[in-house]
Order: structure tokens, then C-alpha cells, then sequence
């Protein structure tokens, strides 16, 4: 059973106050050993799960864990892999691209999880955004991949992303400065399928907003895919969103406006992103980027999250081009055109200057050996 617009908001409120026990308990006997950082490189080693895979290299208790974490969401079928990869065939680059925009502003627009971000010095420092990024945007690629939900690759890389969810709760836990009666659980489940929801259905209305034509087989296959990794990032069936495209839009749009607020942590983690865009992609490309963004989003949360509004001729052009259309303008409506007006985007040249600066990005990505895999945390560094 999943969640359902009837049982959310109470469903909402019970998984705050929840992590991930099995995680955090192994989690938080690797921090007390002092075991984090070689783990980590042990990481690398361990790409799938499944039979086959070895993991003789790592702590027997973690090699344990990773064999329990292998089973698939309850009732999942070849029908779904099938419906994810079909969404994937058509709109990967996209998704990916505002996932990384559109879902990753999005996430600050949650007060607990923007707090959590900047309180967490290597993902909500300086160099957070480029981090978190970097390491988001190889799973958002890689969720599309030949065979990624088949082969367990997907499944091995969201598991390692749970475990770091584990070391940021269990590292404020031991800090014994977290503000449990405000905040709830660090990373709680709440947070954990909210995000979910941004990097989903948030990105299938950004899609929309964008003139970016999705069929109902490619949204449903879209949800599919995030259900599979919200069960790997820890979650209970009972909080794991539906499949359903519509079902999971309605959930989102009730909750959101009682979810999303404008808080100086979120401001100052868009700020720390839009400075990451322009310092790695320079004028124009990330120009372009923050208006993507602006559009996906709406002005009603950019203006939440301290998008920038400018430069308002990257918006205002594709606006223009529509009225050229409109008005019978190189063969519009008023010369008889009205089928050439039929599936014209109008933001279909900053889409393009902006998947030109998402392979820069991909590149960027891609380049950061550091953060090849997923990366926990063994000590708290708090630059708010």
C-alpha cells in the first residue's frame, strides 16, 4: 500500500518523525569506529546489487546490509522497467537537465531540508552545490542508462545515497544540537518521499510549463522509476509513491503550498547554486539555466527560493515569438496557419542553450574523481 490523498497528510506528519533504522544503526557504528573513510573507498567497489556482485571487500555487517537492501519494491514487475524506460528512451537529457535545475532549487524550498543542507558543511557549505550536483547529476543520468534498473546498478547507487542520508541523521544525533521538537527527524522519511516528489512529478509540470509534451504511458513510467528509488532509499511501502502519474500530481498539489516556504536557508542554498551555475557555465549558459528554472518552477516559487529574475529577454523572446504566431506573422492564424501554431515551443531555444550547458555540467560531473560514488560523512561541519 502506498500513499493516498485521503491518508497523506497524517501519513506526512508520522514519517517525520521516522529515519531509517537499519541504516542508521549500522551507519552509526561505522562513525563510532572511525570506519566512514574506508567505506567510502569501498564504495567503489561495489557497483550492483544482487547475485554476482562481491562484497567480500566490505565489513561483514555492511555486506549484510547491502544483501538485505536487494529486494525489489514489493509487486514490482517487468511491466514497470518497461514503462521507465520508456519515458527514459524519450525524454532522459530533459529530465535530467531539470532535475538538476527545477528539482534541485526545489529542494530548498522545504524548511527542514534546507536547514538540514546548510547545517551539513560538505553538501550545504561553499562547495555544497557543486558536490551535491556533481553526485546528483550522475544518478539522474544514470537512471536512464541501457539496463540500469535491470542489471541493479541504480539499485546499488540510490542504497549508497541511503546510507549517506543515515550519516547525516546519525551525525546530528551525535552533535546533540538538532532541534528534534522543530525539525523532526533529520532526512526523515517525510523528507526523503518529498523529495521524491520535486525530482518527479515537480519535474513532469516543470516539462509542461516548458512546452515539453509528455504522453500519460511516458509519466506513469517516469513514477515508476521513482518508486523504485524511493524504496531503495530506505523507504516503507507504505510511504512509497504510487505509479500513478495523476494519483502522485494530486498528492503534490495538495501539499505543496503546505510544504514549501521561503526561509533565509533556502535563499542562501539557491544563492550558493546560481553562483555555482555562473562560475561553471559563464554568461549566456547559465543565464539561460536560471531562466529555465524560472519557467519550470513558475515565479510564484522561484521568487520562494531567490531565483533571480533576469535577464528577462531569454523569457520574453520565446513570450514574442508566440505573438508573431498570433498575429499572423510569417504565415500565422491570420493567414490561414492555424495548424503550423499546432505544437510550436515557445522556449525551445532556451531549452536548447540550456542542454548545451547541461553537458558542460554532465562533463563537470563526470570529471569529479573524488565524488565518484555517493560519499557519508564522519564528522559534522556546520558553516551556517
Amino acid at each position: 500500500m502506498a500513499l493516498t490523498k485521503e491518508s497523506v497528510a497524517a501519513e506526512l506528519e508520522a514519517a517525520s518523525k521516522v529515519g531509517d533504522p537499519p541504516a542508521d544503526k549500522l551507519v552509526s557504528d561505522l562513525i563510532d569506529n572511525q570506519e566512514i573513510d574506508g567505506v567510502n573507498a569501498l564504495f567503489r567497489t561495489t557497483n550492483k546489487l544482487g547475485p554476482g556482485q562481491d562484497l567480500s571487500q566490505l565489513p561483514e555487517r555492511l555486506a549484510e546490509f547491502l544483501r538485505e537492501a536487494e529486494a525489489p519494491p514489493p509487486g514490482w514487475s517487468d511491466a514497470d522497467v518497461k514503462a521507465a524506460e520508456g519515458f527514459f528512451k524519450h525524454h532522459h537529457g530533459e529530465a535530467s537537465m531539470l532535475q538538476g535545475t527545477v528539482g534541485l532549487i526545489g529542494t530548498y524550498l522545504s524548511p527542514t531540508g534546507a536547514f538540514t543542507l546548510r547545517s551539513t558543511g560538505r553538501l550545504g557549505g561553499v562547495d555544497g552545490p557543486g558536490r551535491r550536483l556533481s553526485q546528483s547529476s550522475r544518478l539522474f543520468i544514470r537512471m536512464g542508462d541501457d539496463n540500469a534498473l535491470r542489471d541493479r546498478t541504480l539499485a546499488a547507487t540510490v542504497t549508497k545515497v541511503r546510507m549517506v542520508h543515515a550519516s547525516v541523521r546519525q551525525l546530528h544525533k551525535k552533535s546533540g544540537e538538532w532541534d528534534y521538537a522543530k525539525w523532526g527527524e533529520p532526512v526523515s522519511q517525510k523528507y526523503t518521499t518529498g523529495a521524491a516528489c520535486v525530482f518527479s512529478t515537480q519535474i513532469l509540470q516543470a516539462m509542461k510549463n516548458l512546452g515539453i509534451n509528455v504522453s500519460r504511458d511516458d509519466a506513469d513510467g517516469f513514477m515508476c522509476a521513482w518508486h523504485y528509488v524511493n524504496h531503495y532509499l530506505g523507504t516503507p511501502e507504505k510511504w512509497l509513491l504510487p505509479k500513478n502519474a495523476g494519483e502522485v500530481e494530486e498528492l503534490w498539489n495538495q501539499e505543496r503550498d503546505k510544504e514549501w516556504k521561503k526561509t533565509d536557508d533556502g535563499v542562501f542554498m539557491t544563492k550558493q547554486a546560481i553562483k555555482f551555475y555562473r562560475e561553471l557555465l559563464g554568461p549566456g549558459a547559465s543565464d539561460a539555466y536560471i531562466a529555465l528554472t524560472r519557467v519550470g518552477l513558475t515565479d510564484k516559487y522561484a521568487n520562494m527560493a531567490g531565483v533571480p529574475e533576469g535577464p528577462a529577454d531569454l523569457i520574453a523572446k520565446p513570450a514574442s515569438e508566440v505573438h508573431k504566431i498570433a498575429s499572423g506573422i510569417g504565415g500565422g492564424l491570420l493567414g490561414g496557419g492555424a495548424k503550423e501554431a499546432v505544437g510550436v515551443n515557445p522556449y525551445k531555444e532556451l531549452l536548447g542553450t540550456a542542454s548545451e550547458a547541461f553537458n558542460k555540467i554532465e562533463q563537470h560531473a563526470i570529471e569529479q574523481g573524488n565524488d565518484d560514488q555517493p560519499q557519508m560523512h564522519q564528522e559534522l561541519n556546520d558553516n551556517r
